[in-house]
């Protein structure tokens, strides 16, 4: 079920979306710390984080799915750098991305398969993909009170492969959101503390996944299945040991011929 972008908008507003916010940005910062020259789109709703970008990378983009909805972004500035696109039509050319940010996106697809695909061919050859997602086994994925307890939550399993599938490999897992999502003043004044915790605790209990993958020209050549062992000559071995002629154990394990095939033509021809 995909998210207005309405309410998407009202969340990162609120105080528990402010957190989050934050707890993630600089989850992004730490793995991508220089964009200098580069070009950098967000797909989703990447709004919120791809804007402490602005003044770095060449160029910046936020791709808006039309099923979510669009905004204008960023609410001041020269131009716009929001378009709403269709998410297994991207309005780019061939690889034209060297770093794409995904956040409110994968999990609400419904077509996971066709929309990785894409954003393989918008990318560079090496280029970054960065998947934020929720975790199956998280507290965030099973409460709707936020945006990311929408849509189909994912195991690391379960990303391996669909990243797999999509010629992608992933390079760097982390995880985000320990805490519990509840909008409360005492439990956001301690969000630090509880990733901190949450972090040595119970690491697989994350509320999202952060997976950073990167674009491949040739997929993985499966391993050559074992060369089988033939036995055809076996009789012949046995029959010198009873004593036979290796013309007469030729003779008994040669296949009788094929009867004469009937020279008229098929009725069904």
């Amino acid at each position: 079920m995909q998210v207005d972008v309405v309410d998407l908008r009202d969340f990162y507003n609120g105080p528990l979306g402010g957190v989050a916010r934050r707890l993630l940005t600089s989850r992004i910062r730490a793995r991508w710390r220089n964009v200098q020259g580069t070009h950098l789109m967000g797909l989703g709703f990447a709004a919120p984080y791809i804007g402490m970008f602005r003044g770095e990378a060449e160029r910046l983009g936020a791709l808006m799915p039309a099923t979510q909805g669009a905004l204008v972004w960023p609410a001041s500035g020269p131009a716009g750098l929001s378009v709403m696109v269709e998410e297994a039509m991207l309005p780019l050319a061939d690889a034209s991305v060297d770093l794409l940010l995904c956040v409110h996106c994968l999990e609400v697809s419904e077509r996971a398969g066709a929309l990785l695909r894409e954003m393989w061919r918008i990318l560079k050859p090496e280029g970054r993909l960065l998947l934020i997602v929720p975790n199956r086994r998280g507290v965030w994925a099973r409460l709707d009170t936020t945006p990311f307890g929408h849509g189909r939550p994912y195991s690391r399993g379960q990303l391996e492969r669909l990243l797999g599938d999509a010629l992608f490999t992933p390079i760097e897992w982390a995880s985000a959101l320990f805490m519990p999502p509840l909008d409360r003043p005492w439990l956001l004044r301690w969000a630090t503390a509880f990733e901190r915790m949450g972090a040595r605790l119970w690491p697989g209990f994350a509320g999202v996944i952060i997976v950073e993958a990167r674009k491949e020209l040739m997929g993985a050549v499966p391993k050559t299945a074992p060369a089988r062992r033939i036995e055809q000559l076996a009789p012949a071995r046995n029959a010198l040991k009873r004593g036979v002629s290796l013309v007469d154990a030729r003779d008994a394990v040669t296949p009788p011929a094929a009867p004469p095939r009937d020279p008229r033509p098929c009725a069904w021809r």
